[in-house]
């Protein structure tokens, strides 16, 4: 007798979509031919990506009980349970619940190891950006308590993950429900101190205005922190920001780069970026566009506006889409020639790699290189790039 094909969670989005996969995939190890798509809804296009997916995944698999959940399952609620492929929607707010998937409540999920290993310290977000539906799908910040952090990173070294990424929806409002009221800082701060053997500690998306004083002096000082900062940057024009609802001013994060990179130059930015925004005119993009070299942005995720239900944005004066795409292109253009700039001074160093299953690993500053064939994932080597290729730096000698 041929067995049933076993549970498959396909991630849409986030890093923290992707930690949670993770979660409800081992909550369903013993569950058959059950397909889950946790779903992204944070633009128009991830949503097309969504049911393209369930469109693809239900031909695959045209036998499997389809269920969605994730973001879209809440936001496009309606939509996507009208689609004929999806068999049923699991609320985002209870897919790492038992319960919600018919299963017994002490199950304590096993999350297999992985080269990089995401923990998640926060879900949810109490702001309120006007073009954001997040907080529709994740509901209010809640926090993990330090010691739940602990355990879960305990876990994963246990399985031998070399990285850990501290992830979340807002990670820098992490502690603000908490008793006392911590920072992150602190919480990072924990982590290193109760694993010194933990190798690599990375951080997801931040609030460049949240980052509180000893998060970023372990940013500037702590080695086994990676010299690698994603800014929550949405745009570099002070009007957008203030219309967008942002907290911080283009001179924050100019400021903040600056006094990282004064005491750990090797520090690389990565930024989201959103083109096209409602009412923005030429000398605003071109604004947007300058923030890309005055913070030295090497890894950025470029978003071209659109509008999502109930949101403060959706209601403002739009611009024409082909307009939209025009200004996210010349973004794209800007990022790729930083960072191609910044990848060929990579050239001739020795980078600490870690190794994926591709055959390509990553720098702590986050910059994608070749191993030799045959390398295991979570090896983790000193690769000296000599070469450019694609974006791909390519080492010329490899040491152990």
């Amino acid at each position: 007798m041929t067995k049933a094909a076993t549970a498959e969670v396909i991630s849409l989005g986030c890093r923290l979509n992707i930690s949670e996969s993770e979660q409800i995939k081992a909550m369903l190890a013993d569950e058959d031919d059950i397909v889950v798509i946790n779903s992204c809804a944070v633009t128009m296009e991830a949503v097309r990506q969504t049911r393209q997916t369930i469109r693809k995944t239900r031909k695959a698999r045209p036998d499997a009980r389809l269920l969605v959940t994730g973001c879209a399952a809440d936001i496009e609620r309606d939509q996507l349970s009208a689609m004929p492929e999806v068999d049923g929607l699991i609320a985002n707010t209870t897919k790492l619940d038992p319960r919600a998937w018919n299963v017994p409540v002490e199950t304590t999920p096993i999350v297999p190891s992985r080269t990089r290993a995401f923990v998640t310290v926060q879900n949810g977000c109490d702001h309120a950006c006007t073009f954001c539906v997040i907080p529709q799908g994740r509901g209010k910040s809640r926090s993990m308590t330090i010691p739940q952090v602990l355990a879960q990173v305990e876990k994963h070294l246990e399985q031998g993950a070399p990285e850990v990424v501290l992830t979340g929806v807002d990670v820098t409002s992490w502690g603000h429900d908490l008793p006392d009221t911590p920072e992150l800082g602190t919480m990072v701060e924990a982590v290193l101190n109760a694993f010194p053997q933990l190798q690599r500690l990375r951080m997801s998306s931040l609030d460049g205005i949240e980052i509180d004083p000893l998060l970023e002096e372990l940013f500037a000082q702590e080695q086994r922190l990676m010299p690698h900062l994603h800014l929550s940057l949405q745009h570099g024009h002070d009007m957008m920001l203030k219309r967008m609802k942002r907290r911080h001013l283009r001179a924050d994060a100019v400021a903040l780069v600056e006094r990282l990179k004064a005491r750990r130059p090797e520090i690389a930015i990565g930024a989201d970026l959103i083109a096209g925004f409602p009412t923005e005119d030429a000398a605003m993009h071109a604004e947007n566009r300058s923030i890309i070299e005055a913070v030295d942005i090497v890894h950025g995720h470029i978003f071209p506006y659109s509008p999502r239900p109930n949101t403060p944005a959706a209601r403002m004066p739009q611009l024409e889409r082909s307009l939209i795409k025009q200004r996210a292109a010349e973004l794209r253009s800007d990022v790729a020639h930083q960072r191609d700039a910044w990848l060929a001074e990579q050239v001739g160093k020795p980078l600490s790699v870690l190794a994926e299953r591709d055959e390509t690993g990553y720098a702590p500053n986050f910059a994608r290189v070749a191993v030799p064939e045959g390398t295991a994932p979570g090896t983790i080597l000193t690769i000296t790039p000599t070469a450019l290729d694609a974006g791909l730096l390519r080492d010329g000698g490899l040491q152990r």
